[in-house]
């Protein structure tokens, strides 16, 4: 096999066909065997043959994609071991755009709290069930309104507004407990405080900026700051998720294309799958199946393939395994069914060799011409031809500056939303209580101002303010619907 993305030789040549790399795959091994270096060789090699990828550097030390390499003596070993001058091998970097959540190491990424949508956000916020129903009828009132939610001043107001009209809203939604709203409540400022508040706003991310190519027809690496995020473990497993579902929500299906139209790596892949619902993990499951369809190519890397739910795994076809440490029971069934993800290879006792891999030595099986997996190989995997490590914070700056996305989302918008509409209502309401006489009190036995009860005075008021809204439709990806509902324009 001479075509393709080569990861590694050992007695084959190991390389994934770029017309079957939208099947997706796995990157996986202990801490410090090498996945990281394999992910970057990976990156690099999709990069040149001009497929846009998106990966987070959860360690601070893939941003060197964006230099070119040399002056390291172990990959200049491997690069002659390996005789990869013949395949063209060179010190070369890739177009990066850096993105980073916080604003601080990168361009800031943001989407709005009606595109993350309730089942999203109430798995970042650890929400209960009942919690999470009450998060579902703000959602619902807002959409019912054409009331926006666009960051966490929005929410906040939509909550309190259901929480004050929760009697009008029993018979339709249900209850809606004060305890609920408060819980909501605390844990938004919980979220606040650790930042994730940044996460919600305008401009947001337009997932085209995702998809560039530079002048030579190179793919532009997006390469997110994940060294901070990654210690709100929730905050960034709920992010890539929901980024993973606005792509399948928005792009358009292109079968299986000669390579993809982007590679979405998630690193830390573990995070995604632990303690989440089976609801959402079904989910997980079904845009894993179904966005391969589209385009997109998704490798999952994690310590071991057990971190993944075998009906994902099922989907990986294109594996890379580092090596397993077997100290304990635990970790000798880890093994065990590492070894049993692979096509046999009569030649190799695989789970005896995942324990005596070397660093920068993995076992490999990707998908043929056919789309059968090829049996396992022990290889030593090729080296990117990128800097390995970290960049200097004025290199970092110098590629932001000139970036394809230089100016376009550095500048928040906050734009009138549900927190400007709710609080014009409740002006328009307490004027009005102030200014028009009491009248008699009516058969019903409620009060009324110049003819209308006060609720009738907040509705008026209401109808007049959403009718500037007339025509506005909130979108929702498919991961964070209501009720899994496709998005909506």
């Amino acid at each position: 096999m001479t075509d393709g993305i080569l990861i590694g030789k050992g007695e084959r040549e190991v390389r994934i066909l770029p017309s079957l790399a939208n099947r997706h795959g796995l990157v996986a091994g202990a801490t410090g065997t090498g996945k990281t270096v394999t992910l970057q060789r990976l990156a690099e090699q999709f990069s040149l043959i001009g497929v846009p990828v998106f990966l987070a550097d959860v360690k601070g030390d893939l941003a060197g994609i964006s230099q070119p390499g040399g002056g390291n003596d172990r990959v200049a070993e491997r690069v002659a071991e390996l005789d990869l001058a013949a395949d063209g091998f060179a010190y070369v970097p890739c177009p990066v755009t850096f993105w980073d959540l916080y604003g601080e190491q990168g361009h800031p990424v943001r989407t709005t709290i009606s595109e993350m949508g309730p089942l999203l956000l109430a798995r970042l916020l650890e929400l209960n069930d009942v919690q999470e129903g009450v998060l579902s009828i703000c959602f619902r009132v807002a959409d019912d309104n054409g009331l926006l939610l666009l960051d966490l001043k929005d929410l906040r107001a939509m909550l309190n507004h259901v929480a004050e009209n929760a009697a009008s809203l029993r018979t339709t939604f249900g209850n809606v407990s004060a305890a609920s709203v408060g819980a909501i409540q605390r844990r938004l400022l919980k979220l606040e405080d650790q930042g994730g508040d940044r996460l919600f706003g305008e401009p947001a991310l337009d997932l085209i900026d995702l998809m560039q190519t530079d002048e030579n027809g190179h793919g532009v690496v997006n390469v997110l700051a994940a060294d901070r995020l990654i210690r709100n473990r929730t905050l960034y497993a709920t992010f890539l998720l929901w980024l993973l579902s606005e792509l399948f929500e928005q792009l358009p299906e292109v079968g299986d294309p000669d390579k993809p139209k982007l590679v979405f790596f998630f690193d830390e892949a573990h995070l995604l799958f632990d303690d989440a619902p089976k609801v959402l993990i079904d989910k997980v499951e079904q845009v894993v199946r179904l966005i391969r369809s589209k385009g997109v190519g998704v490798y999952f890397v994690t310590q071991s393939p057990t971190d993944v739910p075998d009906d994902v795994l099922g989907q990986l076809g294109n594996r890379v395994q580092h090596a397993l440490r077997a100290f304990t029971p635990r970790d000798q069934k880890a093994v065990r069914a590492a070894a049993q993800t692979f096509r046999t290879n009569p030649d190799l006792d695989t789970e005896t060799a995942i324990t005596a891999l070397g660093v920068g030595e993995a076992l490999a099986s990707t998908l043929d011409e056919d789309g059968v997996p090829t049996i396992v190989e022990r290889i030593k995997v090729a080296p990117p031809g990128s800097l390995l490590g970290p960049i200097s914070a004025g290199q970092r700056r110098a590629l932001m500056d000139r970036s394809l996305v230089a100016g376009v989302y550095d500048q928040t918008v906050d734009r009138a939303s549900a927190y400007e509409t709710l609080k014009l209502m409740a002006e328009q309401a307490a004027m009005a209580a102030e200014t028009e006489p009491v009248m008699s009190p009516s058969r019903s036995g409620g009060a009324r101002r110049g003819g209308q009860s006060p609720l009738e005075a907040f509705a008026v008021s209401a109808m007049r303010s959403l009718g500037t809204q007339i025509g506005r439709q909130l979108a929702r990806g498919s991961l964070g619907s209501l009720f899994g509902g496709g998005r909506r324009r």
